[in-house]
């Protein structure tokens, strides 16, 4: 089953671009499915779940610095999701626990990234951003990981 991840803008890149206004995402399973208003895939994809975010949707980060410090990997690679991010770089990956950690959460390490985007059929790494640039929600390769309360 489909779901559209909808919000007032999204962006398929963060630096450029038009926004697309009152914009959705469809995503099924792991994958995006399509990009566009709400409107005309609310049409497309009939009995898709719906969840609307406040905010600014867009691709997930790439998070370019050290891990955030935790108690546990699992609580690191968590704490990355929190910002937004589903990728790592592997210079900051520094420990068999910090890669299983990424691993059982689709968290992708890698030795560089080119700028995160949103494209049909690609990965469905997502990320809803609030005006002060808080983190509202994260979707890492389709499930939902990150949600502020």
């Amino acid at each position: 089953m489909e779901t559209i991840h909808t919000a007032d803008e999204v962006r398929v890149v963060w630096d450029g671009g038009e926004p697309i206004k009152d914009g959705a995402v469809v995503v099924g399973r792991d994958r995006v499915g399509a990009v566009g208003t709400f409107a005309d895939l609310r049409e497309r994809f009939p009995d898709a779940r719906v969840r609307r975010w406040p905010g600014v949707l867009g691709p997930a980060l790439v998070h370019r610095g050290p891990i955030p410090d935790a108690p546990t990997a699992r609580e690191r690679i968590h704490a990355v999701l929190k910002l937004g991010a589903v990728v790592v770089l592997e210079e900051y990956a520094d420990s068999p626990e910090l890669w299983a950690a990424a691993g059982r959460t689709d968290v992708v390490v890698l030795p560089s990234a080119a700028p995160p985007a949103i494209r049909e059929v690609g990965r469905a790494d997502l990320a809803v951003f609030a005006p002060d640039g808080t983190c509202i929600a994260t979707v890492c390769a389709g499930r939902l990981v990150h949600r502020r309360r």
